[in-house]
């Protein structure tokens, strides 16, 4: 019998990428069926909330004003060509709302914590402690685990909302370079541009995005082996998988969202 030719490293990638859904989703499993018993560590994942979320804000701060001036800068001149100026604040609020603030906001959210939660928890396993918690009758999974998923999940959006504010102020600052405009005129050209259901498809993304970070983060610190070695592994991966998660469930939602709201 004739031997197999040994794997390539694009092949080897793929295997693993498939590999870690499975793990991935085995994970998720274990979460929806552990987050339903008591006892419910409220103070917990308020805490965690404030140390992978308002911490968090300084960059998403940054991100979000970027965002607009650039979109704007980027935008003016190809309008002016065709006398559309007018359009560029409804142009960048709707691009922002809809796809930009959710997804790069979620983006930068992965590489921040998601990386932190893979170390921290790797930590944890690779010198024993999630062992001591086992054998000290202290359920590490629900404490280490649910906690941090449910407060990713939960504080994602509310930072999305943050950025595009921000990155509708910095599409007005990069306005005002340009030609004279009030603000009130601004915010009437944006009022009027948007709809509530133009917040739907973002919002809904940021829940599921925010639930990819924690679950990656999680499941790849929790199985780190191989000692320190292994915490490293565990974070860098964790930003990988999370980030690549992040765009190709994207993907997936974009075209979900146009079936279901074809004319928004």
């Amino acid at each position: 019998m004739q031997n197999k030719a040994p794997l390539n490293g694009f092949e080897r990638g793929i295997l693993k990428f498939f590999h870690d859904l499975g793990n991935l989703n085995s994970f998720a499993f274990r979460f929806f069926k552990a987050m339903w018993y008591p006892p419910y560590d409220v103070a917990e994942i308020m805490r965690h909330m404030y140390e992978l979320g308002v911490k968090t804000m300084p960059i998403v701060s940054v991100t979000g004003i970027i965002i607009g001036l650039v979109l704007a800068m980027q935008s003016q001149p190809v309008l002016a060509r065709f006398g559309a100026e007018s359009f560029l604040p409804a142009m960048v609020t709707i691009s922002v709302v809809r796809e930009l603030g959710p997804v790069l906001t979620a983006v930068i959210f992965a590489g921040r914590v998601s990386s932190g939660i893979g170390a921290e928890l790797g930590s944890m396993r690779v010198t024993e402690q999630i062992d001591a918690m086992e054998v000290s009758a202290i359920n590490p999974f629900k404490y280490l685990v649910v906690t941090r998923i449910i407060a990713t999940t939960a504080i994602l959006p509310i930072l999305t909302m943050y950025s595009i504010f921000l990155s509708v102020l910095g599409c007005y600052i990069a306005i005002i370079l340009f030609q004279p405009m009030t603000i009130s005129l601004y915010i009437g050209a944006v009022i009027d541009s948007i709809k509530f259901a133009d917040f739907i498809p973002g919002m809904a993304k940021t829940i599921i995005f925010g639930f990819i970070v924690g679950l990656v983060g999680t499941e790849k610190g929790y199985n780190a082996q191989n000692g320190t070695e292994g915490v490293g592994v565990a974070s860098t991966t964790a930003v990988v998988v999370s980030s690549l998660l992040i765009l190709i469930t994207d993907t997936v939602l974009v075209k979900l969202s146009l079936v279901l709201w074809p004319t928004v």
